[in-house]
C-alpha cells in the first residue's frame, strides 16, 4: 500500500517569500509610474525593489501571534495595577508631570507615525517594503493605544492628564513634537522612512523610552514601565526597517548619498530638538533617578550612535552636522529647558518646581561643568525672589518661537552659554526667527514648508483668544492652578499625600 508524503515544511525563507514577494503583482492597465507616482519627486533612484531584505523575515502570521501575547501580558498587568490602587505606588505626584508629557507629546507621534507608515506602505512599489510599513503601522497605533490606557487610570485620580489630544495641538512646548511629525508626515515616503526609521527611532526611541521606563521602575510605576517595554520590543524591528532602507538607498545608486545625507543632517536635528523635553524628564522630573541626561546620551548617543556612523560610513555617510553642536549642549539642554518651563508654568498642563537643595546637588554631581557655573545661581535667585515676594516667579513676557522647531528661544551660543542663540532669515519680506544654526539651515532649504508653521505664540494673539490669557486657557483645556502652576501648592500634592497617608493607616 502506497504511504501518503508528508508536505515539506517551508523554510523561513520560503514562508517569507510566499506571504511577501509572491502577493505581488505586475500592473497591467496602468503603468508604474501612475501607481506608484511619489517614489520619484524625491529624486532617489531605486533599480530593484527585490534588493530590500527585511533581516526579520516576519510574516502577518506570525506577527499577529507576537503581538496578541504581548496583548495578554500588557492588559493583566494593567488590570492588577489599576485593581491595587498603583496610582498610590508611586514615589511622588510629582513623577506625574513627566507622566503627563509623555502623554501630551509623545502618544499623539505614536498616532501620527501610524498614518505616515500607511500612507507610506502604499506609496512603495517594493513588497517586502509594503508589508514591513503595513506591520509597522499596526505597531504605532497600538503604542499610541497601551499608552493612553496605561494613563488613563492615573486620569481617575489626578488633573492634567483629561486633554491630551488639545493639549498637544494647542500648548507650546507640544509644538516641538506635533511639528516633528507634520514635518515628516508632509514629507515623500523616503524622507519619511529617514525621519522616523532613522530619527524617531534610532535617535529619539533609545534615548526615550530605555533609560525613561528604567527611571518609572525606580519610581514605583509599574503601568509605565509594562508600556514602555511592550512597545521597546518592537523598537529593535522598527530600527532595522529604517537602517535597512538607508542601506538599500545607498547601495541602489551613488547619486542617492548626498540626498540620504541631507536628510540624515536634517533629522538628526530635528530629533534632538524633540530630545530637549525627554533631558528635562530625566534631570529634574524624577524623585528618584536612575541617570542622568548626560549619562544616558553617552550610551544611546554617543556610543550606539558612534557605532551606527562607522558602520554607514562604507556607503560615504558622515556624522550629521550639528553633532558638535548637540554634544556640547547635552550638558545645558535640560538646565535651559526647565527654566522655561517654569518661568511659563501657567502656560503648561502639568506642575513644575523649583529644585530642592538635594536635586541641586545631585545635578551638580552629573554636570559638574555646567550646573553650578550657569544654572545654580539662577534657581537660586528664583528661590530668593520668591521668599521675598511671597509669590512663584513667573515670565508674562511672551518669548519668540523658532520657525521650524517652534521651541522659545532659550538655548545659548555654541561656545558661550551666557549668550542667548538667535538666527533670523528673511524670506519673500519677511523675518524668520530660529534657536539654533541647525534649525535656520533646516529653514534655509525648504522656506515654503517652514513658512506656513502653525506657531503657538502667534496664536495668542489671534481668535479665539485675542490676547486674553483666561479665554486661551480655555481654548486650551487647561484649568489655572489645577491643571498647571506650582507644584507645592498644588491639588495633586495634596491629594496624593491624603491618600498615601490614608492607605498607610488602612495597613
Amino acid at each position: 500500500m502506497d504511504m501518503k508524503a508528508a508536505n515539506k515544511k517551508l523554510s523561513l525563507k520560503d514562508k517569507y517569500k510566499l506571504f511577501t514577494r509572491d502577493l505581488g503583482w505586475e500592473p497591467t492597465y496602468r503603468t508604474k509610474e501612475e501607481v506608484f507616482p511619489y517614489v520619484q519627486y524625491e529624486g532617489i533612484k531605486i533599480h530593484d525593489w527585490d534588493k530590500w531584505e527585511d533581516p526579520f523575515r516576519l510574516t502577518m502570521d506570525s506577527y499577529w501571534k507576537y503581538q496578541a501575547e504581548k496583548e495578554r501580558k500588557f492588559y493583566a498587568i494593567i488590570d492588577a495595577h489599576a485593581q491595587n490602587n498603583g496610582h498610590l505606588q508611586i514615589t511622588d505626584a510629582r513623577y506625574l508631570s513627566a507622566l503627563k508629557i509623555f502623554l501630551q507629546a509623545i502618544s499623539p507621534g505614536e498616532y501620527s507615525a501610524h498614518k505616515g507608515f500607511a500612507r507610506v506602505g502604499r506609496e512603495f512599489p517594493g513588497v517586502g517594503t509594503q508589508v514591513a510599513c503595513q506591520m509597522q503601522a499596526i505597531d504605532e497605533i497600538r503604542h499610541a493605544q497601551t499608552q493612553i490606557h496605561a494613563l488613563s487610570n492615573y486620569n481617575k485620580f489626578y488633573n492634567g492628564f483629561h486633554a491630551f489630544a488639545e493639549h498637544r495641538d494647542r500648548i507650546w512646548y507640544t509644538s516641538v513634537a506635533r511639528s516633528f511629525f507634520d514635518d515628516a508626515m508632509a514629507a515623500g515616503p523616503f524622507e519619511f522612512m529617514i525621519a522616523i526609521g532613522f530619527s524617531f527611532e534610532y535617535v529619539l526611541t533609545n534615548l526615550l523610552f530605555v533609560p525613561f521606563m528604567s527611571g518609572a521602575a525606580y519610581n514605583g510605576d509599574m503601568a509605565t514601565v509594562t508600556f514602555g517595554f511592550s512597545s521597546q520590543s518592537d523598537e529593535a524591528r522598527h530600527m532595522t526597517l529604517g537602517l535597512e532602507c538607508i542601506k538599500f538607498m545607498l547601495e541602489q545608486d551613488p547619486d542617492n548619498l548626498p540626498i540620504v545625507q541631507g536628510w540624515i543632517d536634517k533629522w538628526f536635528w530635528r530629533g534632538f530638538r524633540v530630545l530637549g523635553l525627554v533631558s528635562t524628564m530625566m534631570d529634574y522630573m524624577l524623585p528618584k533617578r536612575v541617570m542622568s541626561w548626560r549619562e544616558a546620551w553617552n550610551i544611546y548617543g554617543v556610543e550606539n550612535g558612534g557605532a551606527l556612523f562607522k558602520d554607514l560610513a562604507r556607503y560615504g555617510i558622515r556624522p550629521p552636522k550639528g553633532w558638535d553642536q548637540a554634544e556640547e549642549a547635552v550638558d545645558h539642554i535640560s538646565h535651559q529647558f526647565m527654566l522655561a518651563l517654569y518661568q511659563w508654568k501657567f502656560g503648561t498642563a502639568f506642575h513644575v518646581w523649583i529644585p530642592s537643595d538635594e536635586d541641586m546637588d545631585w545635578l551638580s554631581k552629573k554636570y559638574p561643568t555646567t550646573f553650578d557655573k550657569y544654572y545654580r545661581p539662577r534657581w537660586e535667585h528664583i528661590k530668593k525672589h520668591e521668599a521675598a515676594t511671597g509669590a512663584p516667579f513667573n515670565n508674562f513676557g511672551l518669548s519668540k518661537l523658532c520657525q521650524c522647531c517652534q521651541l522659545p528661544t532659550v538655548f545659548t551660543e555654541p561656545g558661550d552659554p551666557t549668550m542667548t542663540c538667535h538666527r533670523e532669515s528673511v524670506y519673500k519680506g519677511e523675518k524668520y526667527h530660529f534657536c539654533s544654526d541647525g534649525c535656520k539651515d533646516i529653514f534655509d532649504n525648504e522656506p515654503e514648508k517652514y513658512i506656513q508653521a502653525w506657531l503657538p505664540m502667534p496664536a495668542l494673539m489671534r481668535d479665539p483668544v485675542d490676547g486674553d490669557l483666561g479665554a486661551w486657557m480655555d481654548w486650551a483645556f487647561l484649568k489655572n492652578g489645577q491643571d498647571n502652576g506650582d507644584y507645592v501648592t498644588s491639588q495633586d500634592r495634596q491629594n496624593f499625600e491624603q491618600w498615601r497617608a490614608q492607605a498607610t493607616s488602612n495597613q
